[in-house]
């Protein structure tokens, strides 16, 4: 948790100095650095869904291809005589 807290700190900080560096306002930065955080912790949460889904259906694909394989040649574990 401390490492979390501590990369938020991070994040917003860099937020903050980089808008803060573009405009010379402070009120900009300020906003810019709690406001992106939080759209992009609302979308890393879409991102992580989506890799799921993939690595979800990329199982399913190599559970099939395994199947194929295994009927293919004969040689499937569960067809042992």
């Amino acid at each position: 948790m401390l490492k979390t807290v501590t990369f938020a700190l991070v994040h917003v900080t860099v937020a903050f100095s980089v808008v803060y560096a573009m405009t010379g306002s402070a009120l900009a930065g300020g906003v810019v650095a709690l406001v992106e955080p939080t759209f992009n912790t609302v979308a890393y949460h879409f991102h992580e869904k989506v890799w799921a889904w993939i690595r979800q259906r990329r199982g399913m694909i190599e559970a099939d291809r395994s199947i194929l394989a295994c009927s293919e040649i004969k040689a499937c574990p569960q067809q042992s005589a």
